[in-house]
């Protein structure tokens, strides 16, 4: 079916809704196989309706589509059996397992028989599996709870569970359109015709002429002002109807922007009485009342609210600085004053201006979708780009000279999923930057300085909206095909661009150079203005600013005060003046919550305006600050600027305040003020902490119920955190889990209660296939798909996929030679693996048709480790070459390889070589028997390096960073454990074979590290013997060490990096 008709479908069921026929609306849902109604569906199955929950099932996936599939039929049709055996109606129950059960028997015999002997008991609650089966509407709420959980990662429903963002009314509003296009192609237009009916085009009759045709029997209302001239294209043609009409190709990206943004003079549409909906909020939603009135110090001139902290707010000012505040403690955490990071990369235009001291202000600042990025733009040609994992670890990360003249605008944009900036300037272009620094378009056509971009998307289309000063809107796809359209903003000067939360409505606000201020609503079908807002009476110097909250509210700063419309309202809904002190035209910012409202104040600040959740959360905040209250806690920041070392950032830590921000903010200490310049930083006593007894810490021994011996070779955290994995070297497979009970509420791993050793009931092990296999010379590798349900590992042998409630084999693959070593998912797609192999080549296999897609050769020995970046669209392999490749992901092509640096004195290296990406997906942790080592991947690129010494002296057994990436773990060879910076690869803390390993027991050493995904400082340790250990600070401590300053790296040469890693520095 056409895109079109794909469309016109959802219209259908849209009208369908709004009407009521309910029955109609889920037949054709059902039918169609378009849309999955949870809700329905929900409905449905609460009620017991089991025949029309299937039947509605039946339209979407079959029972063995696959294996989400068939867990989908059975657990209903399971939960159907029991409700029957609960009635104590045994003939319904076994009608039930030999019609709807038996189906699965070809699958899983021993389940089928388990279920068949719940019939020979009188309560099958006496099962030790359904102890727990509570009365009926609960157990159907849990198992509904399952089934959607099958459902939203079955690959079958995938874009099938949201229904498309839809204005109300849509299929009525496109008739409306068309009979407007009808009405204005008529030769003797009416000036209020009577519309009669759909089933003919419309036409108006001639005076004294033919009758019209006659009236259906629920007529259309009539048609209201007729437009007296045909509306315009782009670039102001007059559009003509097509010569035939059809369908109209959907296809074509240029068609369906312009579509969606042509211009065109207002035309008022044919209207249907329909009811107004009851509004969802009300104006106490508005933050009106003041919070907070805070310093900057200098004017502000950008601000933005973090996506996912909503207390978090970045501020640029006229100074060029910009600060991190967190507003629950009323805390700077982080200034960084402007400052050029590399002036030989700079044009001499910028040098120029350098050298003559001319003063630089910030013009916007952005946050990346994901939080992860900072963008910084300023009033002479650059933009700045830090990496942001926290309060402690702002990094420079790319310095672009994007612009001639002043950056006036700069946004982040995902096309064709992959991080972007989108930056425009004076020098009238708007350009696209990948987050490295590196230029994909440029895009020219404005004739005077580009005020303003705005980058979205509509379904599979991206586009940007840029606008100039001399008020012109132009949209340009990422090619280099030029302007799509091109058209005049309200005011035809400096103009603004925003949608809504939910992306479906567009509003621009401009001023005129006269000083009047335009508030509209855009129809993006038609390309013109839809509603105007009023509530603007006087005319001021300067540009207007305004945000939106959310799906409900506009908020503008105008006349020293903030004003608030309704989007469906074009009258003014309030307005404050936020107890005074603000600008003529103070700027607004709102937060995700849109309960907090930050405005510039004229005294070089901002006040931060709330509402009750508003206040509640700041409370909150600000409460939790107090309880985590720890030890000062040091942090370093660095830049990795492209073509430089790896150096500090010059930010100043304000620390006025006695709180201290929450653990969200990666445990900043807020009670101390420091700048961090290694030029300026004092010295102050440090030690290095040293655990050398078990009272030390805290730890946990998994316990083993078959009392393995065999060494753990590879040992994983379950993505929950409620479970850990253990693969030995005799490729058995050993599964821990934490329950959720009082002693531990959050059931996530913890040294405080020991977990149970999981073992189905029908005694199954986890076991690789080793027939043939010699066990000291295989290489175990392990993966586990992001949900947890199941693990495919080998030992030499065939690849195997267990599911991990039943310990049963799923199936198998790869069948050796050569044997697979390293196992990864793709992380955007579980039926994509990259399998690192024996003979040194990586088989990209696809699981889904069981097929090799790609077969990768770069290595000279075998495949040791695997890691995706999808920021940087690579694949990384290590080898036991010691080699690290860079793959990319796009066309498998190897884009460069690189040596792991071995230490003076030291001979070639072989052994393996882990690699593993940090959480900003750019840094790399290689690890290999001889060294801790970071990579910058975007510069494929050894960054820093540290090489074991003097009591870490023995060979890495293993090392990984902590969830949150601020740590590195490493395990020696000798049973010693370092706990590192993963930032500076200094030593925060030591912990000795005594504290965690038994008295008397040498030889004893750990092999793997794993880290938990949840909890920055918990790891378990799988040692030679076959057993695992959970390993975590004292409460009091709470964390490893701290982290040294520079001056202590001088007196204690195990903390730092040698003299290797100081060469690579330089």
């Amino acid at each position: 079916m056409s895109s079109l008709s794909r469309e016109l479908v959802f219209l259908i069921l849209q009208f369908l809704e709004e009407e009521k026929f309910n029955e109609s609306v889920h037949r054709l849902e059902k039918e169609s196989g378009f849309f999955f109604n949870t809700k329905y569906f929900d409905e449905k199955v609460l009620a017991g309706e089991w025949n029309e929950v299937e039947k509605y099932l039946s339209g979407f996936t079959k029972v063995d589509d696959n294996r989400y599939s068939m867990k989908i039929f059975f657990e209903i049709r399971k939960q159907k059996y029991l409700e029957a055996l609960d009635r104590q109606d045994k003939a319904k129950a076994v009608e039930i397992l030999v019609q709807d059960l038996r189906v699965f028997s070809t699958f899983n015999e021993d389940l089928y028989k388990e279920i068949t002997q719940l019939l020979t008991l009188q309560n099958f609650r006496e099962n030790d599996q359904l102890s727990k089966y509570g009365d009926t509407k609960t157990a159907r709420t849990v198992m509904l709870s399952e089934v959607k959980k099958l459902i939203e990662a079955n690959p079958l429903f995938r874009d099938k569970l949201t229904f498309p963002a839809l204005r109300s009314s849509r299929l009525r509003t496109l008739i409306n359109q068309s009979l407007n296009w009808q009405h204005q192609l008529c030769k003797n237009p009416r000036p209020n015709p009577d519309i009669k009916t759909l089933f003919t085009d419309h036409t108006c009759a001639v005076p004294n002429g033919p009758l019209a045709p006659s009236s259906v029997n629920q007529p259309v209302t009539t048609l209201t002002k007729p437009t007296a001239f045909p509306p315009l294209g782009a670039h102001g043609r007059p559009r003509t109807p097509p010569a035939t009409p059809g369908i109209v190709d959907y296809q074509n990206p240029d068609h369906e922007l312009m579509k969606r943004l042509r211009p065109a003079p207002s035309v008022e549409e044919v209207t249907y009485p329909a009811p107004r909906q009851q509004a969802l909020w009300s104006p106490e939603d508005l933050p009106l009342k003041v919070a907070l009135a805070l310093h900057q110090g200098s004017t502000v001139t950008s601000m933005e609210f973090h996506p996912m902290q909503n207390t978090l707010l970045l501020v640029g000012s006229a100074t060029g600085e910009i600060t991190l505040w967190e507003l629950a403690v009323r805390e700077k955490l982080v200034t960084s004053p402007f400052k050029v990071w590399d002036m030989t990369n700079c044009t001499n235009q910028f040098q120029a201006l350098i050298a003559k001291e001319t003063p630089i202000s910030v013009t916007r600042v952005a946050w990346s979708p994901d939080g992860n990025f900072i963008g910084v733009a300023y009033s002479k040609h650059l933009v700045h780009l830090y990496a942001f994992s926290g309060p402690n670890d702002l990094r420079q990360h790319a310095e672009i000279d994007a612009h001639m003249g002043a950056v006036n605008d700069l946004a982040f944009a995902i096309p064709n999923r992959q991080l972007c900036v989108v930056t425009c300037g004076d020098d009238k272009l708007i350009k696209v930057w990948d987050v490295q620094g590196r230029k994909h378009f440029t895009f020219e056509g404005h004739e005077t300085p580009v005020y303003s971009i705005c980058p979205h998307h509509k379904e599979n289309i991206q586009f940007i909206f840029s606008t100039a000063i001399d008020g012109k809107i132009k949209a340009w796809l990422y090619d280099n095909m030029g302007s799509r359209v091109d058209y005049d903003a309200p005011g035809k000067w400096c103009t603004t661009m925003l949608y809504s939360a939910d992306g479906s409505r567009l509003f621009s606000c401009g001023t005129s150079k006269d000083g009047d201020f335009f508030l509209v609503e855009w129809n993006e079908s038609e390309g013109s203005i839809k509603r105007t807002y009023l509530g603007f009476h006087k005319k001021l110097a300067g540009v207007v600013q305004f945000d939106t909250s959310k799906n409900h509210f506009l908020a503008v700063g105008e006349d020293g005060q903030i004003k608030f419309w309704d989007m469906d309202n074009i009258n003014v809904l309030t307005s404050t003046d936020a107890e005074g002190g603000l600008p003529a035209l103070p700027r607004v910012r709102f937060n995700r919550e849109g309960n907090l409202l930050a405005v510039s104040t004229a005294d070089n600040g901002f006040k931060i305006l709330a509402n009750t959740a508003g206040f509640r959360s700041m409370r909150a905040m600000e409460a939790s600050a107090f309880e985590t209250m720890r030890n000062p806690v040091d942090s370093s920041l660095t830049k990795a600027v492209p073509g430089a070392p790896v150096a500090s950032v010059n930010c100043k830590i304000e620390r006025g305040s006695p709180v201290r921000p929450s653990p969200m903010l990666n445990g900043v200490d807020a009670s101390k003020p420091r700048i961090i310049d290694d030029s300026t930083d004092k010295p102050r006593p440090w030690q290095l902490a040293e655990i050398v007894d078990p009272a030390q810490c805290r730890q946990a021994t998994l316990p083993d119920t078959a009392g393995s011996s065999t060494k753990v070779v590879r040992l994983l955290y379950t993505n929950s955190g409620a479970g850990i994995l253990a693969l030995g070297l005799n490729g058995i497979q050993r599964l821990w889990k934490w329950v959720r009970n009082e002693q531990n509420p959050s059931g996530k791993a913890t040294t405080a209660v020991v977990p149970q050793q999981w073992q189905p009931n029908s005694g199954l092990l986890m076991a690789n296939d080793v027939s043939g296999v010699n066990l000291e010379e295989s290489n175990p590798c392990i993966a586990l798909s992001k949900n947890d349900s199941y693990v495919m590992s080998a030992a030499g042998g065939k690849v195997s996929l267990f599911n991990m409630m039943t310990f049963k084999v799923m199936t198998t693959f790869m069948q050796p030679p050569p044997a697979s070593t390293f196992l990864a998912f793709h992380p955007q797609d579980n039926n994509i693996i990259a399998i690192g192999m024996e003979d040194s080549t990586i088989h990209i296999y696809n699981v889904r048709v069981d097929e090799v897609k790609s077969k990768l050769k770069g290595h000279q020995k075998r495949i040791t480790g695997l890691a995706f970046s999808t920021t940087l669209n690579i694949l990384v392999s290590s080898g036991a070459d010691a080699q690290i490749c860079f793959w990319s992901i796009d066309t498998w092509e190897k884009r460069k390889s690189v040596a792991i640096q071995m230490p003076a004195g030291k001979a070639a290296a072989n052994g393996d070589t882990r690699v593993q990406f940090h959480v900003d997906q750019i840094r790399i942790l290689a690890v290999h028997e001889t060294q801790l080592a970071i990579f910058d991947a975007s510069k494929m690129e050894c960054i820093r390096q540290w090489i074991p010494q003097d009591s870490l002296s023995a060979p890495i057994s293993s090392a990984v960073y902590a969830c949150n990436s601020q740590l590195i773990y490493t395990t020696f060879r000798d049973g010693n454990i370092g706990v590192f910076d993963a930032d500076t690869l200094r030593l925060r803390c030591r912990i000795s074979p005594s504290a965690y390993l038994p008295q008397g027991n040498q030889g004893l050493s750990p092999l793997v590290v794993a880290a938990h995904p949840q909890e920055p400082n918990q790891f378990a340790v799988g040692l030679n013997d076959g057993s695992v250990k959970v390993i975590e600070p004292t409460e009091a401590e709470g964390k490893w060490g701290m982290v040294p300053p520079s001056e202590a790296i001088k007196s204690s040469p195990s903390t730092t990096n040698n003299q290797t890693q100081e060469q690579l520095q330089r």
